[in-house]
């Protein structure tokens, strides 16, 4: 059964007529499965689906019957670039039968000036389900990484009588117990902090080039997390050849996005200027910047803004991607110059992108974090 099985995957994967040598014959339901294939990977025959609306949709509605999420992505992305069916986003049937995810998002984003009015409402639907379907899985994680991190931070270990937090001084004096007098020496005392507005500022600036799709997608919903939490003051800028302030849309992940143009220049020095004009308290400011570093403006100019910042006492943070795709292309002469500033270079997942950011809130060492999580750094 094993063997057969094998063969079966093999003549899926040659295809029929002169590609097959394998003489299986295919079921009724395999037949099927093969002409999903056929026609998107069959190289004889481009465009396979055919230009009509109705066998593009069926064809969706097919690989949703035969294979499972993951490949229905993967297979949906090569339809995209190997057939360019765009087309596959103008019709609203065709977007009710997309498994969406973050690929999708990113082609919506580059694609949203051009799509058809009558479909507008439906791709909004479309980003709305993969948006509530991050948000589910991230934020809560996110929002116990950076709280936990902050509330560490902000102990106050010299606190007046009404500041004392009693549980956490009672459990860190336990080994002060007297024994004599039935009660514990009070050696070190924990306090509740001062309370502030804001312990700390972050300021997210995404790279909007079409290379960055994904990432611009993964940094709109963390940072739409990190505006619920009180102790962080977060903003959100965009930027290619010009510099977008999204900060006002923090509070609807959905419009953040379809904010950001993708595709253009890039003009990083331009958007550190921008940075470096918005940030009030340097020292207590974490600056993450998600750019490959292909720097389409003066780079002179902006390894002088990355001096600047440092000099200043910002902590900078460079992530080359923030996504699952592999590893991302980058220019390596301007990561190499970051490295000899000292500012951490890298390409983070978001599952990791939570504990970066109380690593970084913490000013703990990113350095010593991302070798324990074995991430390189780029040089």
């Amino acid at each position: 059964m094993e063997h057969e099985e094998q063969v079966r995957r093999w003549r899926l994967m040659l295809g029929g007529a002169q590609n097959d040598g394998t003489s299986w014959t295919l079921n009724k339901t395999d037949l099927q499965i093969d002409k999903t294939l056929e026609a998107l990977y069959d190289n004889t025959r481009q465009g396979g689906l055919g230009p009509s609306s109705p066998n593009v949709s069926r064809w969706l509605g097919d690989i949703r019957s035969y294979f499972p999420s993951s490949v229905v992505q993967v297979m949906q992305q090569d339809a995209l670039k190997r057939l360019h069916l765009t087309q596959m986003l103008f019709e609203k049937e065709m977007l009710e039968n997309v498994e969406a995810d973050v690929h999708l998002v990113a082609t919506l984003m580059t694609l949203r000036e051009v799509i058809p009015e009558k479909t507008k409402d439906t791709a909004r639907q479309v980003v709305q389900k993969v948006v509530d379907e991050l948000m589910k899985k991230l934020a809560q994680p996110t929002r116990q990484a950076i709280t936990g991190s902050l509330n560490r931070s902000a102990r106050n270990r010299r606190p007046r009588h009404h500041e004392v937090n009693w549980h956490l001084t009672i459990q860190k004096n336990l080994q002060h117990y007297q024994p004599d007098y039935k009660t514990v020496i009070p050696e070190t005392l924990i306090g509740y902090g001062r309370k502030r507005s804001a312990l700390k500022e972050v300021v997210l600036c995404l790279d909007q080039s079409g290379s960055m799709g994904t990432s611009v997608v993964y940094s709109g919903i963390f940072g739409a997390v990190m505006a619920t939490i009180p102790a962080v003051k977060t903003q959100m800028i965009a930027f290619d050849t010009a510099v977008a302030d999204l900060t006002e849309n923090l509070q609807d992940p959905v419009e953040l996005l379809f904010g950001v143009q993708l595709g253009g220049g890039t003009d990083i020095q331009a958007a550190l200027k921008y940075c470096s004009q918005i940030i009030t308290r340097p020292t207590d400011t974490v600056l993450v910047l998600v750019t490959d570093l292909y720097e389409g403006g003066n780079p002179d100019s902006m390894r002088k803004r990355f001096t600047e910042l440092t000099t200043a006492s910002v902590q900078v943070i460079v992530l080359l991607a923030l996504n699952d795709d592999g590893a991302p292309a980058y220019d390596h002469e301007n990561a190499q110059f970051l490295a000899n500033l000292g500012i951490p270079v890298f390409a983070c997942s978001p599952d990791k992108f939570p504990d970066m950011m109380a690593m970084a809130l913490s000013k703990q060492d990113i350095a010593q974090w991302a070798a324990k999580e074995d991430i390189v750094l780029k040089k």
